[in-house]
């Protein structure tokens, strides 16, 4: 029962919260670590499930036993501190392991940090000896770290952003090398080792290499024996620079170059080497020893390095065909040779062009009738013609010893040449002042032999002065018969019955002759010199009803091309006739004639009326012919020429029906204008103003022009045309457009009517006094009875034919072949065909038509 052992139940009630405050003693510690308290709260839970089972399990049996009488707060308490009690005893042993066990750990890094506290400072020490630097980049790309440093000789300042600035203290070529070498490590972590040279002349290793987290780029500072190596391969890499430099610069010039070994053979050549000897590429070139220059060329230059190790000279080579010159140089050493040669062909050919030019202004000026003298800078002659020789009669060895200008003054002085001068220094000095001149100095000269010299002193732009001694004596003598010849003509214009008027190209009035003035009724003042033609014109206007004389002034005043002669008459008012005469001067003046014709002119009117009533019985036909020809023939051309513009495609479509309408409208008037053209032929001939152009006329020409004419006809009905003109001449005298106009139309009647796939027979053959062409078809033949009309104009027969004509075309066959002088027949018969057959004269004997 609970009352029965009142003392035990106050312990434990009073050790319930001892225990409770032990627990949050041992809580409130603050040695505990986070791994220690976890561990008291899982024992304090573990044993905390047994002992409120225990307790629930005493509250139950706990009214049996006797004496004994405890709370369930009690149970709890001592379940509580039963578990407290073991997670403390556990957490204890853990925490005494953990600590061991750390204790150990900061001993191990302890020793472990003092290597490598160690191993830093053997390494700083390492690199921070005098003759190396490092600069290390980390992989965040920051800003590169210098480590170390090097001996002041080498150049390499201890600034950081000085020394990073690698083209301040390294030589360039070095500098560009470690910038492009840096570059490669950074970005494709390519390692490299450089020797570089800073301005100093210090040379330096450099290695760089890249791992996982750095870029390290190392620079060494080389030993004596080092340094020297390191120069020489310096040395090495920029004379490997400069060949290549020198063997790029060779290989893309437009010139052969060539290196020899010591015998002589090809070791290298360039690409235009290569093209020289049309070689495929310059190794080719080299590997078959094709050589540039001939043997004895080459055996010339093996020749000259005997005794000079330079060879110069211009040698000949084949190129391409071409036989081209070079200037070649070639250099021979102790272990070879090299050479380049120089295409100079262009400028031989200059030179050569030059020294002709010169000689043929030389043959030029030796031409001349003036005189001509070249003096150089030195005021020494260097050139002269035949005519300075001749002018001055001077002995051609004084002059080929090039003597100086003032010795010549003085020789020509002393023979008694030129005229005497008061003051002959000053003279002398004041004529070679054009030495020193600018602009060309004009002289006269008038000789003691009585002629008169111009001479020009011209100044050349390289120095050196060109005389020029022009003889005038002949121009003077001319100018004075010149004017004598003016007062001769002159005195012979006054006395002409003739009326001259002299025009010049500006219109006014040269001379004239009193006749012009009283001809037209002009006063003195009127006809005077320099009186423009527009004046005269006035005046002249009023003498006639039908002036001619604005006629006059176009001509005059005018600028046609071609100036030619015109002719004619007026009448005045005072019924006098004035035949005129207008003729172009060579000088671009104008002479005018006059005369009076007056009586002539009423006795041509005279016969003119008789002429008359004759004129008027030609002009019917000559009316009919201009009428034919402008009023019929022009519009018959427009027709044909429409038709054939609607036919095109670019006009615009047609429809059946239209294309065949046109195409008969074409093909009509076409007919229509052979018709007219064959009426103007013989109109032209009854006219009798046909004339026949003769000449030589080729057979198989002829022929064939003839053919070619109705090849589409006779193509259009199968009919083939069989030409005989094996005995035929070559030529024969007549009107070729004629024979073949009467060829055509033979032909055309023949295929007319020949049947369907026949064959029309053309021959030619040569008679004793003549030449005979005959035509022959196989259709139907003619009846006797129509022969006789046969050649009857404007009456067509059908006969069998395929076209009916207007039937003209045997009438024109006949009237050419008579106007030659020739005969026309023809042979037929029934179902034998047609011969027509035409004989021409060797000579055209030319006689009139037949009606």
């Amino acid at each position: 029962m609970p009352g029965q052992h009142p003392h035990r139940a106050g312990r434990a009630v009073s050790g319930g919260h001892d225990d409770s405050g032990t627990i949050g003693s041992v809580l409130e510690g603050g040695g505990l670590s986070w791994r220690a308290r976890a561990g008291l709260f899982l024992a304090t839970s573990a044993f905390a499930g047994p002992l409120a089972g225990a307790v629930a399990h005493a509250e139950t049996a706990g009214a049996v036993v006797a004496g004994l009488s405890m709370s369930a707060v009690e149970v709890m308490q001592l379940a509580v501190f039963v578990g407290v009690t073991g997670t403390a005893f556990l957490s204890a042993i853990v925490l005494i392991r953990e600590r061991a066990r750390t204790s150990a750990e900061n001993a191990e890094l302890r020793s472990r940090l003092a290597d490598i506290n160690a191993a830093l400072r053997r390494s700083e020490a390492l690199i921070n000896l005098r003759d190396q630097r490092v600069v290390v980049w980390t992989a965040e790309n920051k800003k590169p770290e210098l480590i170390g440093t090097l001996p002041v000789e080498s150049g390499a300042p201890e600034d950081r952003a000085a020394f990073l600035a690698f083209g301040r203290w390294l030589m360039p070529r070095s500098a560009a090398a470690l910038e492009h070498a840096v570059a490669g490590l950074r970005e494709k972590a390519k390692p490299f080792d450089l020797v570089i040279e800073s301005q100093a002349g210090a040379p330096l290793e450099v290695h760089g290499r890249k791992s996982a987290a750095h870029v390290l780029v190392r620079f060494v500072s080389l030993s004596e024996t080092q340094r020297s190596q390191a120069r020489l391969k310096i040395e090495n890499q920029r004379l490997a620079a400069d060949h290549d430099t020198m063997i790029g610069l060779l290989d893309a010039l437009n010139m052969p170059a060539w290196l020899r070994s010591e015998d002589g053979r090809l070791k290298w050549v360039n690409r235009a080497y290569a093209d020289a000897v049309e070689a495929e590429n310059a190794e080719a070139a080299v590997r078959e020893a094709k050589e540039f220059l001939g043997g004895q060329a080459r055996d010339a230059i093996s020749a000259q390095h005997k005794t000079h190790p330079v060879f110069e000279q211009s040698l000949s080579t084949v190129i391409e065909g071409d036989r081209r010159v070079f200037a070649v140089t070639d250099f021979a050493g102790s272990d070879g040779s090299a050479g380049v040669a120089c295409d100079t062909s262009a400028i031989e050919a200059v030179r050569g062009e030059y020294e002709r030019t010169v000689r043929s202004h030389a043959d030029t000026l030796d031409q001349l009738n003036t005189a001509v003298a070249i003096f150089d800078t030195d005021e020494k002659l260097r050139f002269f013609n035949q005519a300075f020789q001749k002018l001055w009669g001077l002995d051609s060895g004084f002059l080929h010893s090039a003597p100086d200008n003032a010795l010549l003054l003085d020789r020509l002085r002393s023979e008694g040449k030129i005229a005497e001068q008061p003051e002959w220094r000053r003279w002398k000095e004041g004529l070679l002042g054009a030495y020193r001149a600018v602009e060309s100095q004009e002289h006269w000269w008038h000789l003691p032999d009585g002629k008169t010299i111009r001479v020009v002193a011209n100044p050349q732009p390289k120095g050196g002065v060109t005389w020029v001694f022009e003889n005038l004596t002949e121009k003077m003598d001319l100018e004075s018969r010149y004017q004598t010849a003016v007062r001769v003509q002159g005195e012979t214009l006054d006395n002409l019955a003739e009326g001259v008027a002299v025009f010049g190209p500006d219109g006014r009035l040269r001379l004239s002759n009193p006749a012009f003035a009283t001809l037209w009724g002009l006063s003195g003042e009127a006809a005077k010199p320099n009186v423009h033609v527009s004046t005269i014109r006035d005046l002249c206007d009023r003498q006639a009803a039908d002036s001619p004389w604005p006629g006059f002034v176009a001509a005059i005043t005018g600028f046609d091309d071609e100036r030619r002669d015109r002719h004619g008459q007026t009448e005045l008012n005072n019924g006098n006739v004035l035949s005129y005469a207008m003729i172009p001067l060579p000088n671009g003046q104008v002479m005018m004639t006059f005369v009076d014709v007056t009586d002539s002119v009423h006795v041509e009117r005279a016969l003119k009326d008789k002429n008359e009533a004759l004129q008027k019985s030609d002009q019917l036909k000559n009316e009919f012919v201009q009428h034919v020809s402008y009023e019929l023939r022009s519009p018959l051309t427009n027709i044909i020429g429409f038709t054939e513009l609607l036919s095109l495609p670019a006009t615009g479509p047609l429809t059946q029906k239209q294309r065949e309408y046109v195409e008969h409208v074409s093909s009509s008037s076409s007919v229509l204008l052979t018709i007219v053209n064959d009426i103007l032929d013989l109109a032209t001939v009854d006219a009798g103003i046909m004339q026949l152009d003769i000449s030589e006329v080729q057979v198989d020409r002829t022929i064939a022009a003839a053919a070619e004419l109705v090849a589409d006809r006779l193509e259009e009905h199968s009919i083939r045309l069989e030409v005989d003109a094996a005995s035929a001449p070559k030529t024969f005298h007549g009107d070729e457009i004629r024979v073949r106009q009467i060829l055509y139309n033979l032909l055309s009647n023949a295929a007319n009517y020949a049947p369907e796939a026949s064959t029309i027979r053309l021959t030619c053959r040569h008679l004793a006094d003549g030449v005979e062409f005959s035509v022959h078809d196989d259709g139907p033949g003619m009846p006797p009875d129509l022969l006789d009309s046969v050649f009857r104009r404007f009456e067509p027969r059908a006969n069998g034919g395929r076209r009916r004509g207007a039937g003209l075309g045997l009438s024109i066959v006949k009237s050419f072949v008579e106007l030659h002088g020739g005969s026309v027949r023809i042979e037929t018969g029934k179902d034998k065909g047609t011969t027509v057959i035409c004989t021409f004269p060797d000579m055209p004997g030319i006689r009139a038509a037949a009606e």
